[in-house]
C-alpha cells in the first residue's frame, strides 16, 4: 500500500448538482426524484450525451462500443498495462429513484477529477465505465452490457432479445446509433487489472448499524425462471369442483411452494420472489385456463441455490400432475455468484481507514454489473447507505455526506490500485 496518503477533496456540490440534472433526463410524468430512463430510448441517449460532455470536459478519452457501453479513460504513465476500472449504470426502471447506478457513474467521475485536482499521477490508466442496460426493463434480462463484455451471453442470444414491441436488441441498438459487430464488445480476461463499483446498498444494514461504508465480499446471483400453467377453463357456475383443472389454483400452490422452499433453506442468504403473475382469461366468472408467473431465486452459494431449484422443479411437477394441469418451464438465466477479490477488498479497507470512515464487510444480495466483470477481472464493491434501505422507488436517497465518503474511498482505492 502507498505509505503517503494523498489529500482527496471531493467537490460534493458539483457532484450533487450533476446527479440532480441527470435525474431531470427522465420519462417519468412526475418530476425528480422520480426517474424513468429505459435503455436506448431518446431520454437514455440524452443522458449519454450529457455524461459524455462531462467526460470530455474532464479531459478523459472517450470510447463507445457497439452496444453502447461507454468508456472514459484517464491515461496513466504506462497505458500499455491493464487499466484499473470503475463505473456502474444510468438506466432506471420505471418510476425509480435517482441514485441507483448513477452514484457509481458520476461518483466515479468525481473520484477521477478529485485525483486530478490533487495532481495524483496514476501508473495504470483509470477507466470509468457506463454499462448499457443494467436493468431488465426493456429486454427482460439485466446487465446486457456487462454480460456482453464478459462473454457471459452469446452474441446470437443477445442480438435476438426482444422488447415488448417486438423489436430485437440488435435492431434497437443500431437504430440508436450503436453500430458494428457485437463481437467487438467482448473483452478478454485480464483486460482490467481490477474493477471497483461504487453503489448504494439498496438494503437497510448500513443505516441500521450506523456504518459509513460496506466493503462487499460476495455478490449473490439470480436464477430467473418463467412458468406457464395450462388447465381447463369453463363457466364459474357450471363446472363442479371435482371436475376442475384450475390453472390459477395450481399456480397458487406452486407459488406457495416457492416461498416455503426459501423459508426452509439452510442458508439465510437465499431469497425467492414471484414478481409477475398473469391470468387468462381474467374474468370474474371464468375458471382460469392459463397462468404465467416468474421466479427469481438467488444466493451467494450456487450449490445451495441450485439444489433448492432442483427440488422446487420436482415439487412443481408433482403439483401439476396431481391437479391435472400441465406446466412449461423456461430458464431465462442461471448465473453463478461472484466472490470479490481479497486484494481489492484489502485496498478498499485501507482506503476506509485512511479516510477515517467506519466500515464493515457484507455481501450484496442485489446483483450488479460487477457480477459479470468478476469473470474477466478481480472485483469488489463499495456500498454507501441509503435511507430506510429503499431503492427502485422515488424516495430512494443517499445524503451528500454519505455519497462524498463513498467517492473519497473510491478515489483512494483507484489511486492505490493504479500504482500496483
Amino acid at each position: 500500500m502507498n505509505d503517503s496518503p494523498i489529500s482527496i477533496d471531493v467537490d460534493a456540490d458539483r457532484l450533487i448538482n450533476e446527479l440532480n440534472h441527470l435525474a431531470t433526463l427522465s420519462d417519468c410524468p412526475e418530476p425528480p426524484p422520480a426517474v424513468t430512463r429505459v435503455v436506448f430510448t431518446e431520454t437514455d441517449l440524452k443522458a449519454r450525451a450529457y455524461l459524455r460532455s462531462l467526460y470530455e470536459e474532464a479531459g478523459l478519452q472517450v470510447r463507445v462500443d457497439p452496444i453502447g457501453n461507454t468508456f472514459a479513460r484517464w491515461i496513466g504513465r504506462d497505458d500499455t498495462l491493464p487499466a484499473v476500472a470503475t463505473g456502474s449504470h444510468t438506466d432506471a426502471i420505471p418510476h425509480a429513484g435517482m441514485y441507483d447506478g448513477t452514484v457509481g457513474v458520476l461518483g466515479g467521475l468525481e473520484a477521477i477529477r478529485s485525483l486530478m485536482r490533487c495532481r495524483f499521477s496514476p501508473r495504470r490508466s483509470i477507466e470509468l465505465v457506463m454499462f448499457t442496460s443494467e436493468e431488465p426493463t426493456r429486454f427482460a434480462i439485466g446487465c446486457t452490457g456487462s454480460r456482453a463484455m464478459a462473454g457471459a451471453m452469446s452474441v446470437d442470444r443477445l442480438s435476438q432479445l426482444m422488447d415488448a414491441s417486438g423489436d430485437s436488441y440488435d435492431a434497437v441498438r443500431q437504430r440508436s446509433g450503436f453500430t458494428g459487430s457485437i463481437y467487438d464488445a467482448i473483452l478478454a480476461p485480464g483486460h482490467y487489472a481490477s474493477f471497483v463499483e461504487l453503489h448504494i446498498e439498496q438494503g437497510p444494514e448500513l443505516e441500521a448499524d450506523g456504518i459509513d461504508i460496506g466493503v462487499v465480499t460476495a455478490i449473490a446471483a439470480p436464477a430467473t425462471y418463467a412458468f406457464q400453467v395450462d388447465g381447463q377453463g369453463g363457466h364459474a357456475g357450471a363446472v363442479l369442483m371435482p371436475r376442475r383443472k384450475d390453472a390459477l389454483c395450481a399456480a397458487a400452490e406452486m407459488v406457495t411452494a416457492i416461498e416455503s422452499a426459501a423459508h426452509g433453506s439452510n442458508r439465510c442468504d437465499l431469497v425467492a420472489t414471484v414478481g409477475e403473475l398473469t391470468v387468462h382469461p381474467g374474468a370474474v366468472n371464468s375458471i382460469p385456463s392459463r397462468v404465467r408467473f416468474t421466479m427469481d431465486i438467488r444466493d451467494i452459494d450456487a450449490a445451495n441455490r441450485n439444489g433448492v431449484i432442483d427440488n422446487l422443479l420436482e415439487t412443481i411437477d408433482t403439483i401439476a400432475r396431481r391437479r391435472g394441469v400441465t406446466v412449461e418451464v423456461d430458464c431465462h438465466n442461471c448465473d453463478p455468484p461472484a466472490t470479490c477479490d481479497n486484494a481489492v477488498i484489502a485496498c478498499i479497507t485501507q482506503a476506509c481507514q485512511t479516510s477515517g470512515v467506519s466500515h464493515q464487510r457484507m455481501i450484496s444480495r442485489a446483483y450488479h454489473d460487477s457480477l459479470f466483470m468478476a469473470r474477466i477481472s478481480p472485483v469488489a464493491m463499495i456500498f454507501i447507505p441509503c435511507r430506510g434501505g429503499v431503492s427502485h422507488r422515488p424516495d430512494e436517497y443517499s445524503s451528500p455526506d454519505q455519497i462524498t465518503k463513498g467517492v473519497e474511498v473510491l478515489a483512494r482505492s483507484l489511486a492505490e490500485l493504479s500504482l500496483l
